[in-house]
Order: structure tokens, then sequence, then C-alpha cells
């Protein structure tokens, strides 16, 4: 189950969104122009590594200070995948939330929520010389912002049933994709050894419910928490729906 659109339309263009997914594109391919070995070398430099954050690992001739680094990671990628998956996450989800809090609030959120990823899983393997790097930090709490402003949000999710390939779209309430994500986050933390893992799944709890608990405190005041469903429209003209695929 993979959700690809949702259909919960607000009035107002989500600059600060759109700008956010051209950032994130623009840093990942000018790392997919470097030779290998200065791509490699500009994850460890611009990367955030925890012990060099804490300080119990030097990096010589650092480019930035440790602190940068925390948000420097937000932008940059591991491969096209890893890109892909968290821009079409923000695509989705950050207009609903940038238009509930305004483009300055909106942008002062994801930072901050991806600092609390960023922190979360830092505090797990404070000596790890591992490098961090990517915005799914800061989209988990856009994600449990979205959960809290629009549980009932319709999301259109893509079903692929195995071992039967046949691929089928419907509309699931945001507080069951969400949800159902968020506890996937928690229950392969619990599997998987922090230092050994190559997902950083408590930087996504610790997004998610950093999200979750300042949402209150960035949305807007006429803004309420917890919507009611949007009634769907649909144009027989166009047909068109919200998403990159919808």
């Amino acid at each position: 189950m993979f959700p690809i659109s949702d259909d919960n339309p607000e009035p107002g263009i989500p600059i600060v969104t759109w700008v956010l997914i051209a950032i994130c594109c623009a840093v990942f391919f000018l790392q997919a122009s470097l030779p290998p070995g200065e791509a490699e070398l500009a994850v460890y430099q611009f990367g955030l590594i925890p012990g060099v954050l804490f300080g119990s690992t030097v990096m010589t001739d650092a480019p930035v200070p440790a602190w940068a680094t925390v948000f420097s990671s937000m932008f940059m990628h591991g491969g096209f995948a890893h890109l892909a998956g968290n821009m079409l996450y923000l695509w989705i989800f950050g207009d609903n939330v940038e238009l509930a809090m305004g483009r300055l609030r909106f942008l002062l959120f994801y930072l901050v929520t991806g600092i609390a990823a960023a922190l979360a899983h830092s505090f797990l393997v404070p000596a790890s010389t591992v490098p961090l790097v990517g915005a799914s930090g800061a989209i988990s709490g856009v994600l449990g912002a979205y959960l809290m402003l629009y549980p009932r949000g319709r999301v259109r999710v893509l079903f692929l049933p195995f071992p039967i390939i046949i691929l089928r779209t419907f509309y699931v309430p945001a507080l069951v994709v969400l949800g159902l994500w968020f506890v996937i986050q928690v229950v392969s933390g619990l599997a998987s050894p922090v230092e050994e893992a190559g997902v950083a799944f408590w930087a996504h709890v610790g997004g998610f419910v950093a999200g979750m608990v300042l949402v209150p405190f960035f949305k807007r005041r006429e803004v309420r928490l917890f919507h009611p469903p949007q009634p769907r429209v649909f144009d027989g003209r166009t047909g068109a729906r919200r998403g990159p695929w919808g």
C-alpha cells in the first residue's frame, strides 16, 4: 500500500513545498555530477555524523561547522530512490500543511522537525561515524502534522497484491495510511540495531512525534485540528485529481 496522491483540496499555492522539492532535487543532481570519490566525500563533509556533532570524532578540514550539517544533511540523499520517495511524500502531504501554517511558519516547522529527527537518531548512536543524510526526518514531521490536521483526509494509495500482480488504487483515510507508516517505523526501529540499520527509523519516529506535538503552535489560529473530510469534487471535463500521478 503506497500513497500516490490525496483528495484534500485547500485554496492557495504551496510555494515553500515546491521550493524545498526543487532544492533537494538540485542538490541531488549536483551530488550525482561529482566523481565517485568526491561524491562520497561530500556525504561525509555535509552529512550529519553523530560522533563529529558530539565531539567524540574530529573531522579535519571540515568545510562547515558540525552543527551546520544538521541542516545541510536534510537536503542530501543517498540515491535516486531515496530522493524520489521523500519528494513524493513531501509533494502529497506538504501542500496542505504549508497552507494550514503559512509559508514562513511552515519553513520554520520543517527545519525544526528535521532537527528533532536528526537529534533523535544521533542521541541513540552518539559515537557513530556513519553520516546521516536525507529529508525524511523533516518530512516525517510534515506527516505527523498532516495526521493531526486531516486524520480523515482521503489518501489515494497504490496496492499491489502478491503473488497476483494487479495494480489497484483506492482511497484510504490518512489516519490509516500515516498510522500504519508510523507503526512500521517503530517496529522496524525496534527490530534493527540502530548502528546497523540502513534506514534511520528513529529519525523518522522523532520527526513524526515532533510534528504532532508542534503543529498546534505553528498552524494558523483559524485552522482547526482534526478537520472533517473535504467533500469530494470531480471535474468531468478534465478528470483531474491531485498528486503526481493523479
